[in-house]
């Protein structure tokens, strides 16, 4: 009978909160600014300084994130838009929403992300955008065929759910010219609660993502608090962030230095302890440029070795199924080979910032222990 985990060990992820976040709560509530206030405004601007961007545009949540941006960008029925089959259901029921078609593309198997080569092979004469998905936070560039995205009208939308904080290069995710959209659920890097950001492009492309947060009304509500009326000038949703919710993301943007640090270290560590095990292919995200989302590995006998972990009371998971063999999007099915690959291989350990070294060490010996168990089985 082995050792029972240590209880962080049990949770494949976790938010983790510095101690303030209630307070700031506290304080917002007390001032009654719950919904969309000057809250949330001073959380945009803290995002464009810590970005070094012009504007951000705070919005509801992740998803929400990549509508806005879709439709921002003009994307509609008769587009296709070319994504990833390998990342999670909400980047392809985005796409859906604005009424576009799904070209699914494969990923490369060495960082689980789509490449500037996979992305041109798929571009053609319907192709509207393209939603690269920075897997696991890892930045995607596609700087050598954006020069040819830009004539052929195709733009750029970056799914960076897993990646606040990381980096292209010298500049962070969201300051390099993409439309970039941000998600800060309870298990992103930098969590609201539940919340998302819209990188956008112009002012333009700004403005038309704050009216349609606001169901298209086109006056700001201190504007609209002045006059007898308001106007509606275009197709508008309840994208808003609320002032309770940006003041957690506030509070969790002021020590975001120690979390950039913490999960770095955390992968290392993870590196580290599984280096010695036969048969376990650690997934490479750049860790120096990269505030780690995920610990994900690539093994054979993946679905007995998830048993097996998940019996021992460690909380393993798969990020994610492939989107192109779910039955709802059954329409955009194709053979992507190393995506399905992966599909069968990759299993995520548990990964926040609540995990001791000592955890690691234990998910590294147990996972140990459950490869020669499943190499057993037949």
């Amino acid at each position: 009978m082995t050792n029972p985990p240590k209880p962080d060990a049990r949770r494949n992820a976790s938010p983790y909160l510095y101690g303030q976040e209630a307070a700031a709560v506290a304080r917002v509530l007390e001032a009654g600014q719950y919904g969309h206030s000057s809250v949330t405004e001073e959380f945009e601007h803290r995002i464009a300084d810590f970005l070094g961007v012009p504007d951000a545009v705070a919005v509801a949540s992740g998803t929400a994130a990549l509508h806005a941006a879709l439709l921002a960008a003009g994307v509609g029925p008769g587009n296709e838009v070319i994504v990833p089959s390998m990342t999670f259901c909400a980047t392809v029921q985005a796409i859906l929403a604005v009424g576009a078609t799904v070209r699914f593309v494969d990923i490369d198997p060495a960082t689980m992300c789509v490449n500037d080569r996979l992305v041109m092979e798929a571009v053609s004469d319907t192709t509207a955008a393209v939603v690269p998905v920075l897997f696991g936070g890892r930045a995607v560039d596609l700087t050598p065929v954006q020069g040819e995205l830009d004539e052929r009208g195709v733009v750029v939308i970056e799914d960076a759910a897993h990646a606040f904080g990381s980096r292209n290069g010298a500049r962070r995710v969201g300051a390099t010219g993409a439309l970039t959209c941000f998600s800060f659920g309870p298990i992103k890097n930098l969590t609201c609660g539940q919340g998302g950001m819209v990188i956008p492009r112009t002012p333009a492309e700004a403005d038309t993502i704050r009216r349609l947060r606001l169901l298209g009304v086109a006056q700001s509500q201190s504007e609209r608090a002045n006059t007898t009326t308001y106007r509606v000038d275009s197709f508008g949703l309840r994208y808003q962030l609320s002032g309770i919710n940006a003041a957690i993301g506030l509070a969790q943007l002021d020590r975001f230095a120690t979390t950039e640090d913490t999960r770095r270290s955390l992968w290392r560590t993870y590196r580290e302890a599984l280096a010695p095990l036969d048969g376990v292919t650690l997934v490479d995200v750049d860790v120096d440029h990269t505030v780690p989302h995920l610990c994900q590995v690539r093994l054979p006998h993946r679905d007995q070795v998830f048993a097996e972990l998940r019996a021992r009371g460690i909380g393993v998971g798969v990020h994610y199924p492939p989107n192109h063999l779910q039955p709802a999007f059954a329409a955009w099915r194709r053979t992507l080979p190393a995506t399905e690959q992966a599909g069968v291989e990759i299993l995520s350990l548990p990964f926040h910032q609540h995990l001791t070294e000592t955890d690691i060490e234990h998910v590294a010996s147990a996972l140990g222990t459950a490869l020669h168990i499943g190499q057993r089985l037949p």
